[in-house]
């Protein structure tokens, strides 16, 4: 009787013990399921980088192995544009998905322009988004989009935030970090070092749940600098020492990128992460110029050395490596990352861009605008100056003048590139294509006055 017992005994242990392995088993098919549905996102952000400054694109220039190999097992795509070629308009926007114009934030100098470099704290971004959707939510790095009350990127839908705005960093040596509204002062650890390690330890401590993280690295905006040995490698390649310097910086920006996805690795969520890198506009002209190929202009100009910007996106095991051509803008960013994390977003909520997510995976057809727009100059938007239209292989300018504050409207006249035929920018079609180059002055004085309405009626708003 007793030995029955214990068989019988045995015999509901087992049962019990299979239950719990079967529902273990489909708790996890289901978490996995969950997380599919809800995939982690690191929005990479460099500053002032151009397309010269990756390794593969520039025959071995610099050193940057491991956003090759972001490139060479993602999406990247050819022809890629910022929104602005400076660095807070161009954020705003991709944050929002809307034209600069229509955020509030129209210019740089958080100091000396502070009304014109705030995001409009009616606008919701897509840190607001991903955070009512569950994620948590970080940004570690540069923010750029306004100060005060209300303006703090805890108050923009992150709910951690481990970084600076551009004046409180004096070198890359010494510098500050607002780490979750406390102010502290580092000596001994390289600014982008320590942005990379701190990237790291967000991932640690959510990889249980579905995570937002924009990495907004100062890299290589100026103060430029980097470690005395690094520098002596690329002076040793014949470059002069600011050039040195700066490629230096964008190696170990690459060396902490390659940590974070190695550590997605190591926590078994990389394929589970959709990896996004690029940067805010063009090289920065003051340094001096480096080879970015053969690109006409530089930041703060809209030829395409200040906003055609490198553009990666990376889901290993999810996207099939591809190069395409398409034309792809900053405020296609926010709608296409609605889509594939499966978003839900207020009835109210409105965008300028459309979404990439058919050409990420592999679909003929796209949801993107077929005109794309550019204006920026210092101060007050001045649509004369330094404006900009691309349809197709067609590009509309009118020309750059001053990175100051204009004096008046320029007269200077508009001019029209084969953007297929002429990538450089340097022959002028307009009278060759005189139909082509009035449709499109119409069109780009049609834009400009709708962004000036939208961002008119905004201030009165606010």
């Amino acid at each position: 009787m007793n030995q029955t017992y214990r068989y019988f005994e045995q015999f509901l242990s087992y049962c019990i013990l299979a239950i719990i392995l079967l529902t273990n088993q489909g708790c996890r098919q289901h978490n996995r399921q969950e997380k599919t549905e809800q995939p982690n996102v690191i929005l990479i952000l460099a500053d002032d980088m151009g397309l010269g400054d990756l390794s593969y694109f520039n025959d071995g220039l610099t050193r940057t192995p491991n956003l090759d190999q972001l490139v060479e097992e993602g999406v990247w795509f050819s022809q890629a544009y910022s929104t602005a070629p400076v660095c807070a308009p161009a954020r705003a926007a991709l944050l929002t998905g809307r034209y600069p114009h229509r955020t509030g934030c129209v210019t740089l100098g958080m100091k000396r322009f502070p009304e014109l470099t705030k995001m409009d704290k009616d606008l919701p971004t897509m840190t607001d988004i991903f955070r009512d959707n569950g994620y948590a939510t970080g940004l570690i790095g540069k923010w750029h989009c306004g100060e005060g009350e209300g303006y703090h990127p805890m108050g923009r839908g992150f709910q951690e935030f481990e970084g600076f705005v551009g004046y409180m960093v004096k070198s890359y040596f010494s510098y500050e970090l607002d780490v979750q509204g406390k102010l502290y002062k580092f000596e001994d650890q390289y600014l982008t070092n320590n942005l990379s390690e701190r990237a790291i330890e967000f991932v640690r401590r959510h990889k249980d749940e579905p995570f937002f993280l924009h990495l907004a690295h100062y890299a290589p905006h100026r103060p430029i600098g980097a470690p005395k040995e690094l520098v002596d490698y690329y002076l040793g390649k014949g470059f002069n020492e600011k050039n040195a310097t700066i490629y230096a910086m964008i190696e170990i920006m690459d060396q902490g990128i390659g940590k974070l996805m190695a550590e997605l690795d190591n926590l078994e969520i990389r394929e589970n992460t959709l990896v996004i890198f690029s940067s805010d506009n063009g090289p920065d002209p003051i340094p001096g110029e480096r080879f970015n190929k053969g690109l006409r202009g530089s930041k703060y100009t809209i030829y395409e050395g200040g906003i055609h910007v490198p553009f990666i996106v990376n889901w290993k095991g999810k996207l099939e490596p591809a190069q395409k051509k398409e034309v792809i803008h900053f405020t296609d960013v926010f709608p296409t990352l609605v889509y594939l994390c499966n978003l839900q977003l207020p009835a109210s909520i409105d965008f300028d861009g459309g979404s990439m997510a058919g050409l990420l995976m592999g679909k003929a057809e796209n949801n993107l605008p077929e005109k794309r727009f550019w204006q920026w100059n210092r101060g007050v938007p001045l649509y004369s100056h330094n404006a900009a239209m691309r349809q197709g292989k067609w590009k509309l300018v009118r020309p750059f003048v001053t990175r100051n504050i204009p004096d008046g409207p320029s007269e200077q006249r508009s001019v029209l590139y084969n953007l297929e035929n002429d990538p450089f920018e340097e022959h002028d079609v307009s009278k060759q294509n005189q139909q082509i180059f009035e449709n499109m002055k119409v069109m780009l004085e049609q834009w400009c006055r709708e962004m000036e309405f939208s961002r008119l009626n905004n201030n009165e708003q606010n």
